[in-house]
């Protein structure tokens, strides 16, 4: 099989950045390959910010004309990144910006047009990778499963620390996974309200102490009852999870203090569960595995028999762009790239839309 050149786009909910990761994917008789070749982290200015934060919020023609937009801009980005850095590209593979996730009432809209991507861009594009599964009758979420399953099976366990946290594992000849619950998204939110983008390392939430009555309202969060596949997302935090945190009049450090403990509690509580005994690997990407009071007090939450894998940061920032880089040559193949085991729905599916420019 050949070798893929593809630039894979990432926007996560915690909305820090757009992530580019410019991968070569090939199959080596059955096991597949990759190699991150360069790597673009481009963090949104205010006004895009609020844009992006504000999209759900926004009547059907703005949220499409906003839609046109992004992708337009997605795809300016990743011509410049071609360009600058003299790649040789065979498409584009865009996640989008999920703004609706409401799988339960078969719907599910990520922002960036792949048409308006391609023509931008000048690259064929594959992007829209959860419709077909949740018009299958699943979650449609979480879609990074299918690279932990081929490109990080050596690890028990693969946890994605982003705006939401996601977990992933082998169990009985099948690949499952689901959204554990909120991670950065609660953090930012936090910090946020000083004006202040994130809290660098955990130095601040650190400092601040448990406040047991937000901790206990945070802990008995309906969602953490509900079984698995289950996915969720911006919606299930303005409403369920922001305003217990908003109804708090403490010190930002013991709010932040009290959300990475629910945050490591609740993981750790699902990994101690899940976990046969013996010593097991957890791999840790996405933005809160930078934040070291984080990942110290997981190791605490998991227990000693769980082994922290923390990779290089090259990784933990742009795995999910790379899982997407993948899934768009899984397509392209017309291979399985979303897993029924992952997602609940009836059949695996090879999903995504492929976009010529125009």
């Amino acid at each position: 099989m050949k070798t893929y050149k593809v630039i894979g786009l990432m926007s996560g909910t915690s909305l820090d950045a757009l992530d580019l990761a410019y991968c070569h994917i090939r199959k080596n008789l059955t096991r597949w390959e990759y190699e991150i070749r360069a790597t673009r982290s481009i963090s949104y200015d205010k006004k895009r910010y609020e844009k992006l934060k504000s999209a759900i919020e926004l009547p059907a023609d703005q949220l499409f004309r906003l839609h046109n937009d992004y992708g337009t801009w997605l795809g300016e980005q990743s011509r410049l990144f071609k360009e600058e850095e003299g790649l040789e590209v065979d498409f584009i593979s865009s996640h989008g910006h999920t703004v609706h996730h409401q799988p339960e009432n078969g719907m599910t809209f990520q922002l960036g047009s792949g048409q308006h991507l391609a023509n931008a861009s000048g690259i064929r594009t594959v992007c829209d990778f959860r419709t077909n599964d949740v018009a299958l009758g699943g979650q449609g979420a979480p879609l990074v499963p299918v690279g932990d399953h081929f490109l990080f099976a050596s690890y028990d366990f693969c946890l994605n620390l982003g705006g939401i946290s996601n977990i992933s594992f082998h169990r009985d000849g099948k690949r499952i996974a689901f959204d554990i619950g909120v991670a950065n998204m609660l953090l930012n939110h936090i910090t946020a309200r000083e004006d202040i983008p994130y809290d660098k390392g955990g130095a601040m939430a650190r400092k601040g102490e448990v406040l047991p009555s937000l901790l206990k309202s945070l802990d008995n969060l309906a969602y953490y009852k509900k079984p698995y596949p289950k996915s969720t997302g911006y919606e299930w935090f303005t409403t369920e999870v922001a305003p217990l945190v908003d109804a708090t009049e403490a010190p930002m450090e013991s709010l932040l203090h009290t959300a990475v403990h629910h945050i490591c509690g609740q993981i750790g509580q699902v990994v101690r569960k899940l976990s046969p005994k013996g010593k097991k690997t957890l791999l840790v990407t996405g933005g809160g595995a930078l934040n070291t009071y984080l990942t110290e007090v997981l190791q605490e939450k998991v227990g000693d028999d769980i082994s922290l894998e923390i990779p290089s940061r090259q990784l933990i920032e742009f795995k999910e762009a790379l899982v997407f880089a993948f899934m768009g040559v899984l397509r392209i193949e017309q291979e399985i790239n979303v897993l029924s085991s992952v997602t609940g729905a009836r059949r695996d599916s090879s999903s995504g839309v492929v976009y010529l420019p125009s």
